[in-house]
Formats: C-alpha cells, structure tokens, sequence
C-alpha cells in the first residue's frame, strides 16, 4: 500500500519461562530442569523481536496487553530494548501477565508448552485502534488462547474476524499466526477469518486443522498432503499468498497460480539447542522478504534461514540474527535435498 511500511504487530505478549530438561517425563515421571530463564515469547513479541534482529531500522509497532507484575515489567524492557514502538502495549492493574512454562527436552529438541492465559484472555477488539498506525501488515495470533477475542464479537463470528476487518478498512494488508490447539478448535475460530487475510503463514499441522484434514503433530509432513490442505484453504479465503512450513522445508502458493516447493536449511543437529520460536522466526523472515518486494522464493529462504538461526538457542528469538548473517549461515550450513 503507498506509503505504508512497517509491521504491527497484534495479540499475544507472553513471559516464556523456558526451562531445559533431560527427557520429557511421562505422567508421573520426574526430569531434571537443566537450565531455566525468563523471555519474551507469544505471537506479537516474537514477530515484532524477530523482525528488528533482522533488521534495526525496519518500523515495528505492536498492540497488546501485558499485567503490572514483574512478568510484564520483563516483556516491557525486552520491547524497549529491541527498539519496538510499544506505545499501544498496555499494563492492566490486577491481573497477571500472559506465562508459558516452556519445556525443551535436551535429549530430543522438542518442546512442550503449559500455558496461564492472564491478561490475554480480557484481550477485546476494542483494544485495537488503528487510526495512527502506518503500517504495511498486521501480524495477529494467537487464536485459542484470548477467550473473549475467540467468541462472537457484535455481528462477526469472532473477535479476531472484527480485528482483521478493523485493519484492512484501514488500508493495512493481514497475516495471522496460529498456536497448536485443538485442530477442530483451529478450524472454527480460523475459517471464519480467511475471508479478512491478505496472506497465511502456518505449520503442516495447522492447514491440515483448517482444511479439516486433521492429522497427529508427529506424523511427519507429507508434501502432496499439504498442498492438497493449502489448495483446499487458499480456496476458502481471500489471501494472496498462502505459505506452509515444516522442518524438512516449506511449500507457498500464490492465488494467481504459483506453487513453490523450497527444502529447509541442513542444520547440524550438534547446532539445535531448542525449537522453540523458530516458526515465528520463520514466519518473520518470510514477511521481511515480502515486504522488501523480493521474489516468493527469496522470501521463503530467508524464513528458513531465520528458522536456522533461531534453533540455535533457547529463547524464541535469542539467536536470530541480522538477515544478511541468517542467509550467511544458511549457506555455510547449506541445504536439504528438494523436496
């Protein structure tokens, strides 16, 4: 859109309280935390640090809600500190800030989440004023965890329908990320979005949730499944690019036609410390690309070389570095076969 650039950033402000472990224990099992720390996480943060590690001087706002507690105090200064403009990032007295007990197994580099929804859940459409905002996209997410953002909102079927139409009257472009709840959960709160969205960057697990072809998180991305479950969503919204990763690589379609097969970096597996965050680093490369106008594909390697990058740490977006230096480190490392 002329003269809009940048990225708002809207929705989840989470205090990820990351802890190491040796294995994840069964119920009633026992596992010791290795290391443990206290981070910035959740859809709008991640997205919004996320972008300013790849690029300093690229614009980023966000809108969100964090609770007067030292956990809101801790997301605040990380904002702060990586140069967001969080002017619309609001403390609310008496409620505890959105936290994540974030697991990452040492043993297998997967994680596990347990979440307290806090202030997400008073999270309203009313929160989201855009009449000063410049930017080009709306990053939003997270649905399933805002409860009152999650049920019917006025005339719309949800509250994030109501967000989404708020920002495009505004001339604002969309891009929505998801958590993953639920796949039945997924497909009624998202569908109902896909006609508000000028773009979708998701997981396997979750176009397959909204194509209504629920599958299990460890089952492994099957490509022809996957673009079979985009083709199906592209059709049931209005998105002019639609984007799906995976950790063997990614596939994008385009609503002109265009499909993109692009394999993911060959990380050593001596260099992933934890998976956390590296979707929303993908997600992030991908919009820096998109928004500097460069080609579909030169977009997508960037996402993957974000996501590269990210796995090298804890944090969600402790690792990611400039994208210039992701890309550096995507061809030392270089990449997988096609797929």
């Amino acid at each position: 859109m002329p003269g809009r650039s940048g990225v708002v950033t809207g929705g989840t402000w989470c205090a990820d309280h990351n802890k190491i472990v040796e294995v994840w224990p069964g119920e009633d099992g026992i596992a010791e935390i290795v290391s443990e720390e206290v981070r910035g996480g959740g859809s709008a943060c991640n997205m919004a640090v996320d972008l300013k590690r790849l690029d300093p001087h690229f614009a980023v706002s966000t809108i969100g809600i964090v609770g007067d507690d030292e956990d809101g105090r801790i997301l605040l200064a990380e904002a702060k500190t990586a140069g967001i403009d969080c002017r619309r990032l609001q403390v609310i007295a008496d409620v505890r800030t959105n936290y994540t007990d974030a697991f990452t197994s040492s043993s297998s580099g997967r994680r596990t989440h347990l979440y307290h929804a806090g202030a997400s859940a008073l999270m309203t459409p009313d929160h989201f004023d855009f009449s000063d905002v410049n930017a080009r996209y709306l990053h939003l997410g997270l649905p399933g965890i805002h409860a009152r953002l999650d049920a019917a909102w006025q005339r719309d079927a949800n509250g994030w329908v109501s967000v989404l139409k708020k920002a495009q009257a505004k001339g604002i472009e969309t891009n929505m990320e998801l958590c993953s709840i639920p796949a039945e959960r997924i497909a009624e709160i998202v569908r109902p979005c896909l006609a508000h969205l000028d773009l979708l960057i998701v997981n396997d697990f979750e176009i397959a949730a909204i194509a209504g072809q629920a599958r299990e998180h460890d089952d492994g991305a099957d490509i022809d499944d996957c673009l079979a479950a985009a083709r199906s969503v592209l059709a049931m919204g209005t998105m002019q690019c639609l984007a799906v990763h995976f950790p063997g690589g990614a596939i994008a379609l385009t609503r002109d036609g265009h499909e993109l097969r692009k394999p993911s970096v060959a990380v050593p597996p001596d260099a992933v410390v934890g998976a956390n965050g590296a979707g929303d680093a993908f997600a992030a490369g991908t919009l820096h690309g998109l928004h500097e106008g460069w080609g579909l594909e030169e977009a997508i390697s960037l996402g993957h070389a974000a996501a590269a990058a990210s796995l090298r740490g804890v944090g969600t977006t402790d690792a990611v570095e400039s994208w210039r230096r992701c890309l550096e480190i995507a061809s030392e490392w270089g990449w997988r076969d096609p797929i």
